[in-house]
């Protein structure tokens, strides 16, 4: 068993390594990492296209064919075209989001830095960015690859993930938890 089964698990982690062991061997980590960045964002943002990849009651051919013309009209092509349209065709859609953060975790396990999952109430500004990656990276002694959501839920603050280990610095936590304590005196 090598480095890469052990940060990634299941379908989505087997069909991770696979992919990324391709766009090792065909020198594309950054075009197929910058690419599936892409896809998941679109999967992310439109109800229509997370409704065709969940479901099942679309046929293999039904997702292949709606999925080739999402990634042409994006621009999407080459081992990353391919992998999507395979995993449609295997019936494997549903796992997709799955695989792109196996992806995302090797592709970080491969250069050297620590992947992290952060949670806004609303889209952070560049200067921002930079500010939380500089704190993580001196948190952690490693470079920190940051994959951004945006969930309005959270009224305000943060929620960072890094492996196991999560923050929660969120207002509807902290509200949460005002409320518990409330409960409790009266």
């Amino acid at each position: 068993m090598n480095a890469e089964d052990s940060i990634v698990s299941g379908v989505a982690g087997r069909y991770a390594t696979a992919l990324f062991e391709l766009a090792v061997e065909a020198k594309a980590i950054d075009k197929v990492a910058g690419e599936l960045d892409q896809v998941g964002k679109m999967i992310d943002e439109s109800e229509d296209l997370t409704r065709l990849v969940m479901s099942p009651v679309f046929s293999a051919e039904d997702q292949v064919r709606a999925m080739g013309a999402v990634l042409e009209k994006a621009g999407i092509t080459g081992i990353t075209e391919n992998f999507v349209k395979l995993t449609a065709r295997n019936r494997r859609l549903f796992a997709l989001p799955g695989m792109i953060g196996g992806f995302r975790k090797l592709v970080a396990q491969h250069r050297g830095e620590v992947s992290a999952e952060v949670t806004s109430a609303h889209e952070l500004s560049a200067d921002q960015v930079a500010e939380l990656s500089a704190a993580l990276k001196a948190s952690l002694g490693k470079d920190v690859q940051l994959n951004r959501k945006v969930d309005a839920d959270l009224l305000g603050g943060l929620v960072v993930r890094i492996g196991s280990r999560m923050i929660d610095t969120s207002l509807r936590t902290k509200l949460n938890s005002l409320k518990i304590a409330m409960k409790e005196v009266g």
